[in-house]
């Protein structure tokens, strides 16, 4: 491994946390590149470094910069953040597989998991956590995942923010917190529970709309305070059963990106690539006051794919169901709210 390999961070997925990252990591004194599969986005972060379509008026530092080739990337960096969103992963971890060797650091920023049987194997999710499917689709052995209230909008603009990185690896967690880590702006911590940080993560997004929902259909402060209580317990239990700490749950990953994600998180002229977490909340409000089911964020897709995880290990979770019902059309968002409550009501 070169010195230079060594020292740079790789970034595949040029949107708006990726890029906001990349710029992070190129403050703090180091060379980032991004890997982009539209070569327009490239050519413009290397001419013109700027990314209009992600991140609206943000000059990025000369040390960002962007190829079209994963092979480059992989020659470039030893340690790569994956920065897609969860539909593009099995495609972008394929081609990742051809270029890359087992001595590459993955650490993937993925708030949703994938649909389960899409990795060969079996595991509690049904194989549908992002680091299952690096690990059956690269010749990478260490993996990892990055998650916590981060905005890109907010990292931008140099505010404060932390993120957990966990893995079973230490190296893993150590080097990202040395080459992604820029205190006290970005502050990384440190953990081992890998599945609980992706289940925390994805289970956030998923909340995330469910709070859209009750804005929207005014339930009212005391009604609202219930069910953030309900979805961090329903959560917790979720990540228990399927192989995570339930404490992993109340920390970044978990209530942190929940408490991050809703009304107010989305500063003003923002867009929603450069606040992708508040896509989620949006998605609510516009389900709750009238719009078409829709699956079009990560908190949707993963609570369509939570729902099946917490039957498949066995819990019961009304909140998560009546999301994943809302976004798909199974019910409208008066009625699934109000199923959700009776089936709290009758578990007390």
């Amino acid at each position: 491994m070169s010195e230079s390999r060594g020292d740079t961070v790789g970034i595949a997925g040029a949107g708006a946390f990726g890029t906001a990252l990349a710029n992070m990591v190129a403050g703090a004194g180091r060379d980032a590149v991004l890997w982009s599969t539209d070569e327009n986005v490239v050519a413009e972060i290397n001419e013109s470094h700027r990314s209009e379509s992600r991140l609206p008026g943000i000059t990025l530092s000369p040390r960002v910069s962007a190829v079209a080739d994963p092979g480059e990337l992989c020659r470039r960096a030893r340690l790569i953040v994956v920065a897609v969103a969860s539909g593009q992963l099995v495609t972008r971890a394929r081609l990742l597989g051809e270029v890359c060797d087992g001595d590459t650091l993955f650490v993937h920023a993925i708030g949703a998991l994938t649909e389960p049987g899409q990795r060969r194997g079996s595991s509690p999710t049904g194989g549908a956590l992002p680091s299952e499917i690096l690990v059956a689709e690269t010749p990478a052995l260490r993996i990892g995942a990055l998650a916590g209230p981060a905005l890109p909008d907010e990292l931008c603009r140099g505010r404060y923010a932390s993120m957990v990185c966990a893995s079973p690896f230490a190296e893993v967690t150590a080097e990202t917190r040395r080459l992604c880590g820029a205190p006290p702006v970005l502050r990384i911590y440190e953990g081992s529970d890998l599945a609980g940080v992706e289940l925390s993560a994805a289970l956030a997004g998923a909340y995330t709309i469910a709070l859209g929902i009750a804005d929207a259909l005014e339930v009212g402060p005391v009604p609202r305070a219930v069910l953030v209580t309900r979805a961090v317990a329903e959560g917790a239990r979720v990540v228990e059963a399927a192989g995570g700490d339930k404490k992993t749950f109340f920390g970044l990953a978990g209530l942190g990106n929940l408490l991050v994600r809703g009304p107010g998180s989305a500063p003003a002229g923002a867009t929603s690539e450069t606040a992708p977490g508040s896509r989620d909340y949006r998605l609510g409000r516009d389900l709750g006051g009238g719009a078409q089911p829709s699956v079009s964020t990560e908190g949707a897709r993963a609570a369509v794919a939570l729902i099946r995880v917490a039957a498949k290990v066995g819990v019961r979770a009304p909140v998560l169901a009546a999301v994943a019902a809302v976004v798909t059309g199974e019910l409208s968002p008066e009625d699934a709210a109000a199923a959700a409550a009776d089936t709290v009501a009758a578990a007390e």
